[in-house]
């Protein structure tokens, strides 16, 4: 699987999200709906995406009783979009009842199964002696309940994938080209270093978003990937 980078369309209204998704063009295939945007807009920002043929990670973090997820998950296909998160945290029954959820929700409509990665440990979060164990701890949990992947930083990106293969996916958010602000963001990454490291999913946002020009900021983004 070639490394792809999603762009973070962590804006205010729908109107902002879509400046950026035009000033972008062709260049990005796949765009972060979250919690801000969502929020703000609902299902028309999944719609008006997919109505630009753009594909659409839906990141919402889900983390309540199994069969609450199980629900959100069965609106989340739906929706149609191509790969949602949840939160390890939440347990393995959580985590399997999504994945379950996801699969016979996409049987159901005929649609195709989107791909659900849990959250380990948030990039926020500040290092800590045991964190390499407890994510990868995290990692095969999500792995046992169904999951297709994970969301970590390029940290334990790499003992992920010699931990769990080629198959498994990895999303790593906190990626910041090189000379750009870390911001609040603790463990962060180049893009050149996650790839190397076995990631499939880079997301970025505000080296993108805060940039005077940001087609030209993902092209030197892309231009990381090697």
């Amino acid at each position: 699987m070639r490394p792809q980078l999603i762009i973070a369309l962590d804006v205010d209204s729908l109107a902002q999200a879509q400046k950026i998704v035009a000033e972008l063009g062709n260049a990005i295939e796949i765009f972060k709906v979250g919690s801000q945007l969502f929020t703000a807009a609902g299902s028309e920002s999944i719609k008006n995406l997919q109505a630009q043929h753009k594909k659409v990670f839906l990141d919402l973090k889900f983390h309540d009783i199994p069969n609450t997820v199980a629900s959100a998950v069965k609106a989340v296909v739906h929706l149609q979009v191509f790969m949602y998160t949840l939160h390890t945290v939440g347990g393995k029954e959580m985590m399997k009842a999504a994945a379950e959820a996801a699969t016979q929700a996409s049987r159901d409509l005929g649609v195709p199964r989107p791909l659900g990665v849990g959250v380990t440990v948030l990039t926020s979060e500040a290092r800590k002696e045991n964190l390499r164990d407890l994510v990868l701890e995290r990692a095969s949990l999500a792995k046992e309940a169904g999951l297709d992947g994970v969301v970590a930083s390029v940290e334990e990106a790499g003992f992920i994938r010699r931990e769990f293969g080629k198959d498994f996916v990895i999303v790593t958010p906190g990626i910041r080209p090189a000379g750009t602000e870390v911001g609040d963001q603790k463990r962060v990454a180049t893009p050149a270093e996650a790839v190397r490291q076995g990631s499939n999913f880079l997301v970025v946002g505000r080296p993108v978003l805060q940039a005077s020009n940001p087609q030209e900021a993902v092209e030197k983004i892309l231009a990381e990937f090697g």
